[in-house]
């Protein structure tokens, strides 16, 4: 079992930055793959970001690459998602959530945040 919490969601005016967290519980966090995903409003929700077990690899949707970056500290058992730049278009409710493996697909993923809102106005 896995719990996840996120924080640092928030209203943030166009080409602002933010940086989200997640903190986990409950087993090893280094044994699992990270990853963010975003839902807004009357869409799917759609992959973000992902992390690696270790940190050495990851992964960008192509409309967030070059202005989010997601990392982890182990040892702090927490997962971030730093984001510059921000366009209303990144409005939604962000979640984190854990998975064996580094995937694109929400499918892939066991265990879930509550999700933050980020708001981002014109």
């Amino acid at each position: 079992q896995v719990q996840l919490v996120e924080s640092g969601g928030g209203l943030v005016q166009a080409g602002g930055s933010l940086r989200l967290s997640c903190a986990a519980s409950g087993r090893t966090f280094s044994s699992y793959a990270m990853g963010w995903f975003r839902q807004a409003a009357g869409k799917e929700r759609e992959f973000v970001a992902a992390i690696s077990r270790s940190g050495s690899s990851t992964y960008y949707a192509d409309c967030v690459k070059g202005r989010f970056t997601i990392s982890r500290e182990n040892a702090k058992s927490t997962v971030y998602l730093q984001m510059k730049s921000l366009k209303p278009e990144d409005t939604a409710v962000y979640y984190c959530a854990s998975s064996s493996g580094v995937y694109y697909s929400y499918s892939k993923y066991d265990y879930w945040g509550q999700g933050t809102q980020v708001t981002v106005s014109s």
